[in-house]
């Protein structure tokens, strides 16, 4: 009301002409700015990108009196370690200021390893107008309502035993075993340097590392130095204990039974510094031995189950006051392989002091029965306790690369082998037919007098047709075949090997692959500069040349010819199941494509490959007259420059009723007839349990005379 009387006043004045009232101003106090919410707001867009420096910059005088920088940075790096806190998501609700003071409401949901989010939590941040600014007056209750005075996060992670891996029939392939857990509560520790004198040794590490992890620990935690076994951990187990801080606990280490299939189960190691951040925000605390490779590797999200944890908060004398939240462990799930571990044990045993690989597989689903690489490797001997760090680097710098996979990683030349892909193409695209004739002499010139090629016998084989070419495997026939089919288009033959599979890995889960080489007139322009001639293809028909494949593309591809022509990814895990749980099977049939072959011409090749094995004339015949159950394979003998050859048998049993194909290689051993078909030969006598010939190279045990 006053203040309109002054305006119509005011007013009235103006309109009568008397001169105007000056009033002097009411005196004030220095108004306070607004922006407390603001400051408030970038604090947590601070927190919530872990810019800590910019939140302590943002901290009043005041409480920068009272906290410095790092012990600030520290606190919050501490919150998110110790509770296992992997991001915040802070929301301004509110702000209210009164003249210096202000208070901003706020809530923040945080993500926790294991256990998702938690929250939000609402708190209250007061703020002060100070030295020219807002700043906040921080204290531990602003990180989380329940650490105000003093208390901590701690996350306790559980992590459900280690699954086991087995072969098809439920026999034991990997497993974990008792052992001991040597580890140290810092706070409880009273002679540091005692207690690694005695642990070092024991758990082979450095003194120096294990005073690093020490250091970097929570004082109450339990921190694991090293695992012992058994035997170890009895021996010392005075000494150990003796040690104020030292505790022993009870746990496991993987052991692989027999070292049975290395490649293919694999091995688990520590955690690569890679993939730390990964695991970690699954629980993991990076001392965990996880899968490195194989099937160990493939399965660790089915091995290692699904960890659980509780989050609770910890008061400064040690005591939990309150669980904030908990999630139970999932059990793990043990893996089911597609092994046979008696099929696997004879192959390995079979190419004992050789190189080579031997590749076994069901013709009509795809599954790996057996899948050895030789040399091999004792997993124990990189996992045991104790074990030296040299061992992994002994095995790494063996002039024989055992940790090399030959049957997926190992390339050759499929030499003979190669042949049934140039029968394949000569008839569909070739114009041949099984029947047409070509007269061997042993000796080809069609690239001309300055080019002669040889066949593997001397004299040759006389008029043949093309179906008896594949069965004594005449090489003047192929190279006749690789000529015709460069002359139609240089493309067609490479194009068929594409088909056949080779050249490209087969995606097999749990094996490291080499694609192999498969050439073409486009390869060898990109990468060597150097157009595709004639004598290319004449090399290829027969498998020479640039032609690289693996055990697996060869036996992939014999199954294909079994099986009517379907190309099968090959499949390593059986199913995957919970103790007394359900299964889940992994065991359906993929095809990768089909063979560019008629079902008539397939036939044709499928005929050649018994007569291989049965025919007089056969390059495998008197490796498998005397077998009870018939076979069909191709010997190959691969050219390795400067070096023995390579020898091959690949092929399928029955016969008849194709159900098993093997591809067997072993490294400069030869002709193909001579070591490797023998082998083949043993592993239908395994699998079909069938008497066992000796093989060529085993000294016959002689039959005690009867006394007179």
């Amino acid at each position: 009301m006053r203040r309109l009387l002054v305006v119509l006043l005011l007013l009235l004045t103006a309109c009568t002409g008397t001169p105007s009232l000056k009033l002097a101003p009411t005196p004030t106090g220095t108004p306070v700015p607004g922006g407390a919410d603001l400051v408030a707001a970038a604090f947590l867009s601070a927190w919530e990108r872990g810019d800590l420096e910019g939140m302590y910059s943002l901290l009043s005088p005041t409480s920068q009196a009272l906290i410095e920088r790092q012990a600030f940075l520290a606190r919050y790096q501490t919150f998110a370690q110790q509770g296992g806190v992997t991001a915040v998501h802070p929301q301004v609700l509110s702000a209210l200021q009164d003249g210096d003071r202000a208070t901003v409401a706020y809530q923040v949901t945080y993500e926790v390893v294991v256990l998702g989010s938690i929250g939000p939590k609402q708190m209250a941040m007061p703020l002060v107008y100070a030295g020219g600014r807002w700043g906040i007056l921080w204290s531990d209750g602003l990180i989380m309502p329940e650490l105000a005075g003093g208390n901590r996060l701690r996350l306790d992670v559980r992590a459900p035993a280690r699954a086991n891996i087995y072969d098809r029939n439920g026999r034991v392939l990997a497993a974990d075993e008792p052992a001991v857990t040597i580890g140290v509560v810092p706070r409880a520790i009273e002679d540091l340097a005692t207690v690694l004198a005695t642990v070092s040794p024991l758990v082979g590490r450095s003194q120096a590392d294990l005073a690093a992890k020490i250091e970097a620990a929570a004082p109450d935690w339990f921190v694991p130095l090293g695992v012992v076994t058994q035997e170890t951990a009895q021996a010392n187990y005075a000494a150990l204990t003796a040690l104020p801080g030292v505790q022993l606990r009870e746990s496991f280490v993987r052991g692989y039974r027999e070292g049975v299939a290395p490649h293919v189960v694999g091995v688990v190691g520590p955690i690569p510094p890679e993939r730390l951040a990964e695991y970690r925000a699954k629980g993991y605390s990076g001392d965990e031995q996880v899968g490195i490779t194989g099937l160990e590797a493939w399965g660790e999200p089915y091995l290692a189950g699904t960890r659980g944890a509780t989050l609770v908060v910890v008061t400064p004398q040690g005591q939990i006051s309150t669980t904030l939240a908990k999630r139970e462990p999932q059990p793990a799930r043990n893996v089911y392989s597609t092994l046979d571990y008696d099929l696997q044990i004879a192959a390995q045993a079979l190419l004992k002091d050789r190189r080579g690989a031997i590749v076994v597989m069901d013709v009509h689903t795809g599954e790996v029965l057996a899948l050895a690489s030789s040399p091999g490797f004792d997993p124990n001997t990189l996992v045991k306790p104790g074990a030296p760090a040299e061992a992994l680097d002994e095995l790494l710098n063996h002039p024989d690369r055992p940790l090399l996979n030959r049957a997926s990683q190992g390339v050759y030349p499929p030499g003979s082998v190669f042949k049934i892909v140039s029968m394949a193409a000569a008839l569909e695209a070739g114009g041949y037919t099984p029947q047409t004739p070509y007269t061997c002499t042993g000796i080809w010139t069609g690239l001309g007098p300055n080019w002669v090629k040889r066949d593997w016998k001397p004299g040759g084989h006389g008029t043949i047709s093309l179906r008896q070419a594949l069965v004594v495997s005449c090489d003047p026939y192929f190279y006749e075949i690789g000529l015709n089919l460069d002359r139609m288009d240089p493309n067609l033959l490479p194009s068929y090997g594409h088909r056949f599979g080779f050249g490209a890995p087969l995606g097999v889960e749990g094996l490291s692959e080499e694609a192999g080489l498969m050439p073409d007139p486009t390869w060898k322009r990109d990468r060597l500069g150097e157009a595709w001639t004639p004598g290319d293809s004449v090399n290829l028909s027969i498998g020479q040349g640039y032609l690289l494949v693996t055990p697996l593309q060869v036996a992939d591809a014999l199954a294909a010819v079994a099986n009517g022509g379907t190309r099968l990814k090959p499949l390593l895990v059986h199913h995957v199941a919970a103790p007394g749980g359900e299964s889940q099977s992994f065991i359906q049939p993929q095809p990768l494509g089909t063979l560019p072959v008629s079902p008539e011409h397939l036939a044709v090749i499928q005929d050649a490959l018994r007569g291989v094995t049965s025919e007089q004339g056969g390059t495998a015949r008197y490796r498998f007259s005397d077998l009870s159950l018939p076979v069909a394979g191709k010997t190959g003998t691969a050219e390795n420059p400067a070096e023995t050859p390579h020898a091959w048998f690949a092929g399928y049993a029955p016969a008849t009723d194709p159900q098993v194909a093997i591809a067997v290689l072993v490294e400069n051993a030869g002709e193909g007839a001579e070591v490797a078909a023998p082998i083949f030969r043993r592993l239908v006598e395994v699998y079909y349990r069938l008497p066992q010939a000796p093989l060529p190279w085993e000294t016959p045990t002689p039959t005690p005379s009867p006394s007179p």
